[in-house]
Protein backbone atom coordinates (compact mmCIF):
# COMPACT_ATOMS: atom_id res chain seq x y z
CA UNK A 1 0.00 0.00 0.00
CA UNK A 2 0.98 3.28 -1.25
CA UNK A 3 0.48 6.61 1.27
CA UNK A 4 0.42 9.81 0.73
CA UNK A 5 -0.28 12.36 3.42
CA UNK A 6 -0.22 16.16 2.81
CA UNK A 7 0.52 17.17 6.50
CA UNK A 8 2.98 19.92 8.10
CA UNK A 9 6.08 17.96 8.20
CA UNK A 10 7.14 19.79 11.38
CA UNK A 11 4.20 19.10 13.39
CA UNK A 12 4.73 16.91 16.76
CA UNK A 13 0.86 15.69 15.82
CA UNK A 14 1.92 14.64 11.93
CA UNK A 15 5.19 12.51 13.68
CA UNK A 16 3.03 11.08 16.09
CA UNK A 17 0.18 9.56 14.00
CA UNK A 18 2.55 8.51 11.01
CA UNK A 19 4.41 6.54 13.72
CA UNK A 20 1.75 4.32 14.01
CA UNK A 21 2.55 2.81 10.39
CA UNK A 22 5.70 1.67 11.65
CA UNK A 23 6.54 -2.14 11.07
CA UNK A 24 3.31 -2.45 8.50
CA UNK A 25 5.91 -2.15 5.30
CA UNK A 26 3.65 0.19 3.13
CA UNK A 27 5.36 3.26 1.34
CA UNK A 28 4.60 6.46 3.58
CA UNK A 29 4.65 9.69 1.63
CA UNK A 30 4.39 13.14 3.31
CA UNK A 31 4.35 16.44 1.31
CA UNK A 32 4.19 19.21 3.64
CA UNK A 33 2.57 22.70 2.50
CA UNK A 34 5.16 24.81 4.30
CA UNK A 35 8.52 24.68 3.35
CA UNK A 36 9.85 23.99 6.71
CA UNK A 37 11.59 21.65 9.35
CA UNK A 38 10.57 18.25 9.66
CA UNK A 39 10.12 17.39 13.45
CA UNK A 40 13.19 15.02 14.58
CA UNK A 41 10.38 12.19 15.70
CA UNK A 42 9.04 12.01 11.41
CA UNK A 43 10.69 8.85 10.45
CA UNK A 44 10.56 5.82 7.83
CA UNK A 45 8.73 8.45 5.24
CA UNK A 46 9.55 9.86 1.74
CA UNK A 47 9.38 13.64 2.02
CA UNK A 48 8.55 15.46 -1.18
CA UNK A 49 9.23 19.64 -1.54
CA UNK A 50 10.89 21.93 -3.22
CA UNK A 51 13.79 21.81 -0.96
CA UNK A 52 15.79 19.00 1.05
CA UNK A 53 16.36 19.17 5.00
CA UNK A 54 20.18 19.07 6.21
CA UNK A 55 20.88 15.66 6.39
CA UNK A 56 22.08 16.18 10.18
CA UNK A 57 18.63 17.79 11.10
CA UNK A 58 16.74 14.86 10.07
CA UNK A 59 16.24 11.40 11.34
CA UNK A 60 18.34 9.14 9.11
CA UNK A 61 15.52 6.39 7.94
CA UNK A 62 13.60 9.74 6.00
CA UNK A 63 13.86 10.07 2.23
CA UNK A 64 13.59 13.50 0.94
CA UNK A 65 13.26 14.85 -3.23
CA UNK A 66 13.91 18.38 -3.76
CA UNK A 67 17.18 20.31 -4.32
CA UNK A 68 19.77 20.92 -1.88
CA UNK A 69 19.88 24.39 -0.30
CA UNK A 70 23.30 25.29 0.38
CA UNK A 71 23.27 28.07 2.37
CA UNK A 72 21.55 29.03 6.36
CA UNK A 73 19.31 31.38 5.20
CA UNK A 74 17.29 32.78 2.36
CA UNK A 75 15.32 29.24 1.78
CA UNK A 76 12.06 30.76 2.67
CA UNK A 77 12.62 34.10 0.53
CA UNK A 78 13.30 31.98 -2.57
CA UNK A 79 10.58 29.70 -2.35
CA UNK A 80 8.45 32.44 -2.20
CA UNK A 81 9.96 33.94 -4.96
CA UNK A 82 9.30 30.76 -6.90
CA UNK A 83 6.10 30.10 -6.21
CA UNK A 84 5.26 33.79 -7.39
CA UNK A 85 7.22 33.32 -10.88
CA UNK A 86 5.02 30.45 -12.14
CA UNK A 87 2.18 28.28 -11.52
CA UNK A 88 4.33 25.46 -12.40
CA UNK A 89 6.35 25.86 -8.75
CA UNK A 90 3.12 26.78 -6.98
CA UNK A 91 2.79 24.28 -3.58
CA UNK A 92 -0.51 23.08 -5.35
CA UNK A 93 0.94 21.83 -8.96
CA UNK A 94 3.59 20.28 -7.34
CA UNK A 95 1.04 18.00 -5.04
CA UNK A 96 -0.89 17.74 -8.40
CA UNK A 97 2.87 16.24 -10.01
CA UNK A 98 3.46 14.52 -6.98
CA UNK A 99 -0.13 12.75 -7.22
CA UNK A 100 0.64 12.43 -10.96
CA UNK A 101 3.88 10.44 -10.44
CA UNK A 102 2.93 8.43 -7.10
CA UNK A 103 -0.40 7.37 -7.64
CA UNK A 104 -0.87 6.79 -4.23
CA UNK A 105 -3.21 4.18 -2.89
CA UNK A 106 -4.61 6.52 -0.56
CA UNK A 107 -4.03 10.29 0.13
CA UNK A 108 -4.41 11.38 3.77
CA UNK A 109 -4.89 15.25 4.50
CA UNK A 110 -3.86 16.02 8.34
CA UNK A 111 -5.42 19.83 8.86
CA UNK A 112 -7.91 21.90 7.03
CA UNK A 113 -6.51 25.49 6.86
CA UNK A 114 -2.89 24.89 5.35
CA UNK A 115 -3.16 21.16 4.38
CA UNK A 116 -7.17 20.65 3.17
CA UNK A 117 -7.20 23.69 1.33
CA UNK A 118 -4.20 22.93 -0.70
CA UNK A 119 -5.51 18.97 -1.22
CA UNK A 120 -8.22 20.59 -3.07
CA UNK A 121 -6.74 22.78 -5.42
CA UNK A 122 -4.49 20.00 -6.47
CA UNK A 123 -7.56 18.04 -6.93
CA UNK A 124 -8.97 20.42 -9.45
CA UNK A 125 -5.61 19.98 -10.73
CA UNK A 126 -5.67 16.29 -11.12
CA UNK A 127 -9.33 16.13 -11.98
CA UNK A 128 -11.88 14.43 -9.19
CA UNK A 129 -12.84 11.32 -11.39
CA UNK A 130 -8.90 10.14 -10.91
CA UNK A 131 -8.03 12.12 -7.79
CA UNK A 132 -7.07 9.17 -5.21
CA UNK A 133 -9.32 7.72 -2.71
CA UNK A 134 -9.27 11.19 0.11
CA UNK A 135 -9.30 11.05 3.84
CA UNK A 136 -9.54 14.59 5.49
CA UNK A 137 -8.49 14.29 9.31
CA UNK A 138 -10.21 17.37 10.86
CA UNK A 139 -8.10 19.10 13.32
CA UNK A 140 -10.03 21.00 16.58
CA UNK A 141 -10.26 24.39 15.06
CA UNK A 142 -10.77 23.12 11.48
CA UNK A 143 -14.56 23.53 10.98
CA UNK A 144 -15.90 24.81 14.52
CA UNK A 145 -13.73 28.27 14.80
CA UNK A 146 -12.74 28.64 11.09
CA UNK A 147 -16.28 27.45 9.73
CA UNK A 148 -17.81 30.22 11.35
CA UNK A 149 -15.82 32.83 9.46
CA UNK A 150 -17.18 34.35 6.61
CA UNK A 151 -13.67 34.07 4.53
CA UNK A 152 -12.99 30.52 5.00
CA UNK A 153 -16.83 28.92 5.07
CA UNK A 154 -17.01 28.88 1.66
CA UNK A 155 -13.77 26.38 1.00
CA UNK A 156 -14.23 24.77 4.21
CA UNK A 157 -17.43 23.29 2.58
CA UNK A 158 -15.88 22.72 -0.66
CA UNK A 159 -12.96 20.56 1.53
CA UNK A 160 -15.71 18.32 3.18
CA UNK A 161 -18.22 18.04 -0.06
CA UNK A 162 -14.98 16.99 -1.46
CA UNK A 163 -13.30 14.14 0.22
CA UNK A 164 -14.17 10.83 0.54
CA UNK A 165 -13.43 9.75 3.97
CA UNK A 166 -13.82 11.96 7.54
CA UNK A 167 -11.81 11.43 10.98
CA UNK A 168 -12.72 13.44 13.46
CA UNK A 169 -11.23 13.99 17.12
CA UNK A 170 -14.23 14.71 18.99
CA UNK A 171 -17.61 13.65 18.55
CA UNK A 172 -18.91 17.17 18.27
CA UNK A 173 -17.19 17.81 14.42
CA UNK A 174 -18.76 14.53 13.25
CA UNK A 175 -22.14 16.43 13.25
CA UNK A 176 -20.73 19.31 11.77
CA UNK A 177 -19.38 17.97 8.68
CA UNK A 178 -22.38 16.67 8.24
CA UNK A 179 -24.14 20.03 8.72
CA UNK A 180 -20.79 21.91 6.38
CA UNK A 181 -21.56 19.12 3.07
CA UNK A 182 -19.91 15.95 3.91
CA UNK A 183 -21.12 13.37 2.04
CA UNK A 184 -19.22 10.72 2.14
CA UNK A 185 -17.98 7.90 4.98
CA UNK A 186 -17.07 8.80 8.35
CA UNK A 187 -14.16 6.53 9.31
CA UNK A 188 -13.92 7.42 13.32
CA UNK A 189 -13.01 9.40 16.17
CA UNK A 190 -9.59 9.55 16.98
CA UNK A 191 -7.07 11.28 18.80
CA UNK A 192 -5.04 14.06 16.33
CA UNK A 193 -2.05 12.43 17.30
CA UNK A 194 -3.42 8.35 17.63
CA UNK A 195 -3.22 6.03 20.17
CA UNK A 196 -0.74 6.91 23.41
CA UNK A 197 1.57 4.78 24.73
CA UNK A 198 0.28 5.52 28.35
CA UNK A 199 2.31 2.93 30.38
CA UNK A 200 5.60 4.45 28.80
CA UNK A 201 3.92 7.98 29.87
CA UNK A 202 3.00 7.28 33.59
CA UNK A 203 6.59 6.51 34.26
CA UNK A 204 7.20 9.66 35.09
CA UNK A 205 4.19 10.10 37.19
CA UNK A 206 5.12 11.24 40.67
CA UNK A 207 3.05 11.00 43.38
CA UNK A 208 -0.43 11.54 44.27
CA UNK A 209 -1.85 14.69 42.69
CA UNK A 210 -2.77 16.26 46.12
CA UNK A 211 0.95 15.93 47.24
CA UNK A 212 2.28 17.85 44.22
CA UNK A 213 2.83 21.78 44.03
CA UNK A 214 2.70 22.72 39.98
CA UNK A 215 0.77 24.03 38.22
CA UNK A 216 0.55 24.33 34.14
CA UNK A 217 -0.38 27.05 31.98
CA UNK A 218 -0.85 25.94 28.43
CA UNK A 219 0.70 29.86 27.06
CA UNK A 220 -1.57 29.71 24.01
CA UNK A 221 -2.89 33.44 23.17
CA UNK A 222 -4.33 33.80 19.38
CA UNK A 223 -7.35 35.74 17.84
CA UNK A 224 -6.58 33.60 15.26
CA UNK A 225 -6.63 30.27 16.97
CA UNK A 226 -7.99 30.68 19.49
CA UNK A 227 -6.05 30.38 22.68
CA UNK A 228 -6.64 32.39 25.93
CA UNK A 229 -3.70 32.34 28.13
CA UNK A 230 -3.99 35.67 29.25
CA UNK A 231 -7.41 34.47 30.65
CA UNK A 232 -5.60 32.22 32.79
CA UNK A 233 -2.69 34.82 34.26
CA UNK A 234 -5.17 37.30 35.01
CA UNK A 235 -7.59 34.29 36.98
CA UNK A 236 -4.18 33.70 39.10
CA UNK A 237 -4.30 37.24 39.78
CA UNK A 238 -7.83 36.98 41.63
CA UNK A 239 -6.92 33.40 43.31
CA UNK A 240 -3.13 34.19 44.56
CA UNK A 241 -4.15 33.79 47.82
CA UNK A 242 -4.35 30.08 47.23
CA UNK A 243 -1.22 29.44 45.38
CA UNK A 244 1.66 29.99 48.30
CA UNK A 245 3.90 27.27 48.01
CA UNK A 246 3.11 26.66 44.32
CA UNK A 247 5.01 26.85 40.77
CA UNK A 248 3.55 27.72 38.17
CA UNK A 249 5.11 26.90 34.62
CA UNK A 250 3.17 28.82 31.73
CA UNK A 251 4.79 26.18 28.22
CA UNK A 252 4.39 27.49 25.17
CA UNK A 253 4.74 30.73 25.30
CA UNK A 254 7.73 33.13 24.82
CA UNK A 255 9.20 35.74 27.82
CA UNK A 256 9.31 38.61 25.38
CA UNK A 257 5.38 37.92 23.93
CA UNK A 258 2.70 39.56 25.03
CA UNK A 259 1.71 36.18 27.71
CA UNK A 260 5.43 36.01 29.08
CA UNK A 261 5.27 39.85 29.71
CA UNK A 262 1.98 39.00 31.71
CA UNK A 263 3.20 36.54 33.35
CA UNK A 264 6.32 38.66 34.65
CA UNK A 265 3.64 41.15 35.63
CA UNK A 266 1.53 38.97 37.96
CA UNK A 267 4.86 37.65 39.30
CA UNK A 268 5.75 40.83 40.40
CA UNK A 269 2.47 41.88 41.90
CA UNK A 270 1.17 39.08 43.48
CA UNK A 271 4.71 37.26 44.64
CA UNK A 272 3.53 33.81 43.17
CA UNK A 273 6.37 31.69 41.60
CA UNK A 274 5.89 32.11 37.68
CA UNK A 275 8.17 31.02 35.16
CA UNK A 276 7.69 31.09 31.44
CA UNK A 277 9.07 27.83 29.09
CA UNK A 278 9.40 28.24 25.61
CA UNK A 279 8.01 25.54 23.23
CA UNK A 280 9.80 22.28 24.58
CA UNK A 281 10.12 18.86 22.94
CA UNK A 282 6.69 16.90 23.86
CA UNK A 283 8.47 14.79 26.64
CA UNK A 284 9.85 17.41 28.84
CA UNK A 285 5.97 18.56 28.87
CA UNK A 286 4.90 15.35 30.10
CA UNK A 287 7.56 14.85 32.68
CA UNK A 288 6.16 18.26 33.68
CA UNK A 289 2.72 17.12 33.57
CA UNK A 290 3.69 14.31 35.70
CA UNK A 291 4.65 16.98 38.84
CA UNK A 292 1.84 18.75 38.09
CA UNK A 293 -1.51 18.88 40.31
CA UNK A 294 -3.44 20.83 37.60
CA UNK A 295 -3.20 21.86 33.71
CA UNK A 296 -5.15 24.64 32.72
CA UNK A 297 -5.73 25.16 29.25
CA UNK A 298 -8.50 27.58 27.95
CA UNK A 299 -9.38 28.19 24.36
CA UNK A 300 -12.45 29.75 22.33
CA UNK A 301 -11.91 27.06 20.40
CA UNK A 302 -10.97 23.37 19.90
CA UNK A 303 -11.29 19.80 19.59
CA UNK A 304 -9.90 17.37 21.72
CA UNK A 305 -6.94 19.18 23.08
CA UNK A 306 -3.95 16.95 23.19
CA UNK A 307 -2.63 18.82 26.15
CA UNK A 308 -5.84 17.87 28.62
CA UNK A 309 -5.69 14.12 26.92
CA UNK A 310 -1.92 14.08 28.34
CA UNK A 311 -2.70 15.95 31.63
CA UNK A 312 -5.55 13.24 32.20
CA UNK A 313 -2.71 10.50 31.61
CA UNK A 314 0.07 12.03 34.13
CA UNK A 315 -2.51 12.49 37.09
CA UNK A 316 -2.98 16.62 36.75
CA UNK A 317 -6.45 17.84 37.23
CA UNK A 318 -7.91 19.70 34.05
CA UNK A 319 -9.21 22.80 34.67
CA UNK A 320 -10.19 23.37 30.76
CA UNK A 321 -12.46 25.62 28.66
CA UNK A 322 -15.72 24.00 27.84
CA UNK A 323 -15.48 23.41 23.58
CA UNK A 324 -18.55 21.65 23.34
CA UNK A 325 -16.12 18.98 23.01
CA UNK A 326 -14.33 18.74 25.85
CA UNK A 327 -17.13 17.47 27.64
CA UNK A 328 -16.96 14.18 25.64
CA UNK A 329 -13.98 13.63 28.55
CA UNK A 330 -15.06 15.87 31.50
CA UNK A 331 -17.55 15.42 33.71
CA UNK A 332 -17.30 19.04 35.09
CA UNK A 333 -16.72 19.23 38.73
CA UNK A 334 -15.61 14.95 38.70
CA UNK A 335 -12.86 14.55 36.48
CA UNK A 336 -12.25 18.00 36.30
CA UNK A 337 -13.89 21.44 35.55
CA UNK A 338 -15.02 22.80 32.46
CA UNK A 339 -15.15 26.77 32.48
CA UNK A 340 -15.96 29.74 30.26
CA UNK A 341 -12.35 30.71 28.74
CA UNK A 342 -12.64 34.21 28.70
CA UNK A 343 -13.98 34.88 32.24
CA UNK A 344 -10.95 35.14 34.54
CA UNK A 345 -12.98 34.98 37.45
CA UNK A 346 -14.87 31.87 36.75
CA UNK A 347 -10.90 30.37 36.08
CA UNK A 348 -10.08 31.68 39.35
CA UNK A 349 -12.94 29.67 41.47
CA UNK A 350 -12.20 26.60 39.67
CA UNK A 351 -7.96 26.49 40.22
CA UNK A 352 -9.04 27.72 43.66
CA UNK A 353 -11.09 24.43 44.36
CA UNK A 354 -8.29 22.24 42.57
CA UNK A 355 -5.53 23.51 44.91
CA UNK A 356 -8.12 23.24 47.78
CA UNK A 357 -9.44 19.90 47.46
CA UNK A 358 -7.29 17.34 47.89
CA UNK A 359 -9.30 13.87 47.73
CA UNK A 360 -11.20 15.20 44.16
CA UNK A 361 -8.03 15.50 42.27
CA UNK A 362 -7.13 12.28 43.64
CA UNK A 363 -10.00 10.24 42.67
CA UNK A 364 -10.38 12.35 39.64
CA UNK A 365 -6.96 10.62 38.40
CA UNK A 366 -7.97 7.55 39.16
CA UNK A 367 -11.11 8.01 36.30
CA UNK A 368 -9.16 10.17 34.34
CA UNK A 369 -6.75 6.99 34.28
CA UNK A 370 -9.40 4.42 33.81
CA UNK A 371 -10.92 6.68 30.70
CA UNK A 372 -7.71 7.26 29.06
CA UNK A 373 -6.85 3.80 28.85
CA UNK A 374 -10.55 2.46 27.83
CA UNK A 375 -10.11 5.26 24.91
CA UNK A 376 -6.89 6.36 23.94
CA UNK A 377 -4.30 3.72 24.65
CA UNK A 378 -2.24 2.88 21.62
CA UNK A 379 -2.51 -0.80 21.54
CA UNK A 380 -6.27 0.08 21.18
CA UNK A 381 -6.12 2.96 19.02
CA UNK A 382 -2.82 1.65 16.61
CA UNK A 383 -5.35 -1.58 15.42
CA UNK A 384 -8.27 0.38 14.44
CA UNK A 385 -5.81 3.01 12.69
CA UNK A 386 -4.32 0.02 10.71
CA UNK A 387 -7.55 -1.53 9.55
CA UNK A 388 -9.00 1.51 8.64
CA UNK A 389 -6.42 2.44 6.22
CA UNK A 390 -7.13 -1.34 4.76
CA UNK A 391 -10.71 -0.68 4.39
CA UNK A 392 -10.42 2.37 2.57
CA UNK A 393 -8.01 0.89 0.09
CA UNK A 394 -10.49 -2.11 -0.62
CA UNK A 395 -13.11 1.25 -1.13
CA UNK A 396 -14.32 1.69 -5.06
CA UNK A 397 -15.50 5.40 -5.65
CA UNK A 398 -19.20 5.16 -5.89
CA UNK A 399 -20.55 5.73 -9.29
CA UNK A 400 -23.46 8.08 -8.84
CA UNK A 401 -24.95 10.02 -6.30
CA UNK A 402 -27.14 7.28 -4.69
CA UNK A 403 -24.22 5.07 -4.66
CA UNK A 404 -22.53 7.49 -2.58
CA UNK A 405 -25.46 7.82 -0.38
CA UNK A 406 -25.39 4.29 0.38
CA UNK A 407 -21.85 3.84 0.83
CA UNK A 408 -22.31 6.97 3.20
CA UNK A 409 -25.06 4.81 5.33
CA UNK A 410 -23.17 2.16 5.55
CA UNK A 411 -19.85 4.11 7.31
CA UNK A 412 -21.70 5.27 9.54
CA UNK A 413 -23.00 1.95 10.72
CA UNK A 414 -19.85 1.14 11.02
CA UNK A 415 -18.36 4.07 12.53
CA UNK A 416 -21.11 3.79 15.49
CA UNK A 417 -20.05 0.36 15.90
CA UNK A 418 -16.28 1.04 15.92
CA UNK A 419 -17.45 4.08 18.69
CA UNK A 420 -19.38 2.31 21.34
Amino acid sequence: MRLLFVALAGSSHTASWMSQLKDQNWDVHIFSPEDGSLHPELSEVTVHGLWRQRSSEVHPSIRQTGLAWPFRRGRTRVTRLLHGLSRYMSPASMLARTIRELKPTILHTLEMQRAGYLTLEAREEVGADVFPPWIFSCWGNDIYLFGRRPEHEARVRQVLRSCDFFIADCHRDVALARQFGFRGRELGVFPTVGGYDISRMQEWRQGLPAQRRLIMIKGYQSDTWGGRALVALQALRLCAGALSGYRIIVYAAYPESQVGLLAKEVSHATGLDISVLSPRPRDEILRLFGQARVAIGLSVSDGTPNTMLEAMIMGAFPVQSDTVSTGEWIGDGQNGFLVPPENAAAVADAIQKAVEDDPLVNQAADLNDRITRDRVEMSIVQPQVIEMYRRVAAWQRPRDASERLVQAAEGETEVGALCR
